[in-house]
């Protein structure tokens, strides 16, 4: 991917042993997205990771939760409180973290996660993805973050990118950050071998 910074300093691949996964609570309007979700939670289960992600039930969030305990992998989900009275938690996880807040969930994934997977969503699903990319930049974490371009979905917003950085808005190194391809198994490669960028840490995590 392009950058304004072509000679970045780099730091070694962390060992991977959970992968956060966002996506949406739905199932789309296409079976291929329900597929998608489960052919990743059965090869995060395969290769040994666990999985950190919103603790629902249904949609591709519970696509992709079946899939990896159906396949033997640990699965921990991570909810407010007001979402698991309303019945909307799943039950058969390794673990479901109960937290107070939406941004006390993020908090918790992006410290229990060491790289995130992104499948297709709606507004939820472009919140902690876009926020987590931006925690990546401030040098919150270093952590990779990859696009699972299922039928092209991610197309659009890469254009959008090319569009907000040629403008100027979009400098440095934030898009080495992301890692993109449609097959699952390539993308979950991409990942385990990311090397990071060198970038100035200017806030925490509970400083977010």
């Amino acid at each position: 991917m392009s950058t304004n910074d072509p000679s970045p300093s780099f730091t070694p691949p962390r060992p991977l042993r959970r992968i956060g996964i966002y996506c949406a609570s739905n199932e789309g309007a296409r079976p291929v997205y329900v597929d998608a979700a489960r052919r990743v939670g059965a090869l995060v289960a395969r290769r040994g990771l666990g999985i950190v992600y919103g603790g629902g039930r249904t949609g591709l969030m519970g696509a992709v939760a079946d899939a990896a305990l159906e396949a033997g992998g640990e699965v921990i989900g991570v909810m407010p409180h007001g979402l698991v009275e309303r019945e909307v938690a799943h039950t058969g996880l390794t673990a479901l973290r109960v937290v107070d807040s939406m941004h006390e969930r993020k908090a918790m994934m992006a410290e229990l996660a060491d790289a995130f997977l992104v499948l297709p969503g709606g507004i939820g699903t472009f919140e902690e993805f876009f926020e987590t990319w931006s925690w990546a930049q401030l040098g919150v974490h270093r952590k990779p973050i990859g696009l699972l371009d299922v039928e092209a979905f991610w197309h659009p917003l890469q254009a959008l990118l090319d569009q907000v950085e040629q403008e100027g808005f979009l400098r440095g190194t934030p898009r080495y950050w992301l890692q993109q391809h449609h097959d699952p198994e390539a993308l979950l490669s991409l990942l385990e071998t990311f090397e990071a960028p060198v970038a100035r840490r200017w806030l925490r995590l509970g400083e977010t």
